[in-house]
């Protein structure tokens, strides 16, 4: 039976109607950029958040630049950060100045690891940030206390991560502010790119609406040289539909984990994921670790059964960041990169489906001996 990595149509098929209304309701208006859409969706995501403020922006790349530039970063200032996620943690780092320092994950969660971070921490710091990868937040007390100790805000890049918890805590809520991105593959996905900072900071917030619009505080006012990023009005139309249902889908995502896990379990040479005490994991991916796991993702192929690998390289072992990473040591990483595989884990996945991967996991498990 195929299984494909995901399945957006299916997703579509059942919203179909109430986003082409909400998409016909802004090509009727005309109002593509700014307006109620925009603003209503800003007051949606602030609420679910549990922040004061929800800023749009053009993508989770730019949501993390903006915040980045925000920090009026100079010559030599470092910003600390994972080795093991996407390539826009660290490149927006670098594209808005700073330098960024790579600290080693923790074995079990994937997530940046806070005594790896206090090592780390020098003079030149100005920001910690956590990625809370694959749907589960970073373990963010340590990190928050590092902060206050050194003076340093804590930037949450939760890409991956929306609607995920940490203590009763949201996901964009713990630090100075969070970076968002509802690249369609995203648990909340636009029909296209899309991005966001959630803060709680007043002058943060102002600076940030800003900075994405050209720097203006008032038409044809600039206080600020700014850039152009912001959240089309018919993107944000589409994630209005899909927020009211992102609770109801993390949770199906949560069963389909649970299901996988409790076979995984059984099946000895396959670890699957942690989800620590106190979180609410989101799974926007699912992933395992397990020997061979090239041959692996080769035998997935043939059965016709999807899977992903994130990720095959670490930033610090990346060229274009060879000059900042000289010095780091993260071991973790360089062995996570070699053994992670990603499963299937979208709401609209069927029990049937679930248990085929597990076969093709079997399968690869008894091959290998």
């Amino acid at each position: 039976m195929p299984v494909p990595m995901l399945d957006l149509k299916a997703q579509f098929a059942a919203i179909r109607r109430e986003v082409e209304t909400a998409v016909m309701e802004v090509l009727e208006s005309q109002q593509f950029r700014g307006g109620p859409q925009v603003e209503a969706f800003e007051r949606e995501m602030a609420e679910t958040l549990g922040c004061a403020h929800a800023v749009g922006v053009a993508s989770g790349t730019d949501a993390l630049f903006l915040l980045f530039k925000a920090l009026d970063l100079k010559p030599g200032d470092e910003i600390i950060t994972t080795p093991f996620t996407f390539f826009a943690t660290a490149g927006a780092i670098v594209n808005a100045g700073g330098r960024p320092v790579f600290a080693d994950i923790l074995p079990d969660t994937f997530n940046i690891n806070p005594d790896a971070v206090a090592a780390l921490i020098t003079p030149r710091t100005r920001a910690i940030v956590p990625v809370h990868l694959y749907g589960q937040c970073a373990e963010m007390d340590p990190l928050l206390e590092l902060g206050r100790q050194h003076g340093i805000p804590v930037i949450e890049d939760a890409a991956q991560a929306v609607g995920a918890t940490r203590n009763g805590r949201s996901a964009c809520a713990m630090g100075l502010a969070g970076a968002l991105s509802f690249y369609p593959t995203k648990n909340l996905g636009a029909a296209g790119e899309g991005g966001m900072v959630a803060t709680n900071d007043d002058a943060l917030a102002e600076k940030l609406r800003m900075l994405r619009c050209h720097g203006a505080s008032a038409t044809y006012i600039h206080e600020l040289v700014g850039f152009n990023s912001h959240l089309p009005a018919v993107q944000a139309a589409v994630l209005r539909v899909k927020l009211r249902r992102l609770g109801e889908w993390s949770e199906k995502r949560r069963a389909h984990a649970a299901r996988y896990t409790a076979a995984f379990q059984e099946m000895p040479g396959v670890t699957p994921p942690v989800e620590e005490p106190g979180c609410r994991h989101v799974y926007h991916q699912y992933v395992i670790r397990l020997p061979e796991r090239d041959a692996a993702r080769k035998h997935f192929a043939d059965r016709g059964v999807g899977c992903g690998v994130f990720y095959p390289v670490p930033l610090h072992r990346q060229q274009c960041f060879a000059e900042f990473a000289a010095d780091a040591q993260c071991p973790e990483a360089e062995r996570a990169s070699r053994e992670v595989l990603a499963l299937p884990i979208y709401p609209e996945l069927q029990p049937e489906q679930i248990d085929e991967v597990i076969a093709v996991v079997r399968e690869h498990m008894a091959a290998i001996g």
